[in-house]
């Protein structure tokens, strides 16, 4: 190997596979074990948990790097650019969501991957933001987009009618995943406190409803916003049922 090349992460990879024995006292310092261990799903995989920790901001090639106890350059042997990293770790998450068993019963499978998808993001907080941002979709983002559109197409589901299921459940989904995370209070006792302070501050005569709601149901034993979440889901598949039923008789007429 020439002593003036230009050691860049990918001549770096190349020479790997034709001079390994070079490769490790590139500039006259060996190879970690670490590194030469290095792979892209240890990258996404380590850059997801830091992710899940300190948030999205805190997450940097430098950073990841510090993580895996690495040189910041030797991660773009495995990965191009923080973009790219990215798009692992949407991929990552899309590949904790149940993907949709084709022929099976369609409203079963979108109920558990509604719900899947929701544990999923409440596991990655950051990561709802991303979903449907990255223009490099991985494989495992694909591949479940695919089987959520088969699994509709299978039971009858027209194009544009799939089009309006697949967009409603994300829509719910997501919408409902960033209420969850957003909301003031964290558990009843939590939320007594802050209803509690709430209703002393409104005025006598005032909103009624909004009072009978909050002391009547919000405040009552075992109420947990999340369980909503089902209720939802159901009148939407319940909905989507009546759209393809009535798109069925619409074709036989």
């Amino acid at each position: 190997m020439a002593e003036d090349a230009i050691l860049t992460p990918y001549v770096l990879s190349s020479v790997e596979s034709q001079h390994p024995s070079e490769v490790k006292t590139v500039a006259g310092r060996p190879r970690s074990p670490r590194a030469q261990a290095l792979s892209r799903d240890a990258i996404v995989r380590a850059a997801v948990e830091l992710a899940d920790q300190e948030g999205l901001t805190a997450v940097s090639m430098r950073a990841v790097a510090k993580r895996l106890d690495v040189e910041a350059m030797s991660l773009y042997n495995h990965v191009r650019n923080k973009d790219d990293m990215l798009d692992g770790m949407v991929d990552l998450v899309f590949g904790e969501f149940h993907s949709p068993v084709i022929g099976a019963d369609w409203r079963d499978e979108m109920r558990e991957r509604c719900r899947s998808g929701r544990q999923a993001m409440t596991r990655h907080p950051w990561a709802i933001g991303l979903m449907d941002s990255r223009r490099n979709s991985g494989f495992a983002t694909l591949m479940h987009h695919d089987a959520v559109i088969g699994c509709l197409r299978e039971a009858g589901f027209s194009l544009a009618l799939t089009g309006h299921a697949f967009a409603v459940l994300d829509a719910y989904l997501y919408g409902f995943v960033v209420q969850e995370q957003s909301l003031a209070y964290t558990g009843e006792e939590d939320l007594a406190e802050l209803a509690g302070q709430m209703l002393e501050q409104l005025p006598e005569g005032q909103l009624t409803h909004f009072k009978e709601f909050t002391i009547g149901h919000a405040l009552q034993p075992g109420y947990d916003f999340g369980n909503e979440f089902d209720m939802g889901l159901e009148l939407i598949l319940e909905g989507l049922a009546r759209r393809l039923a009535d798109h069925h008789q619409h074709v036989h007429d």
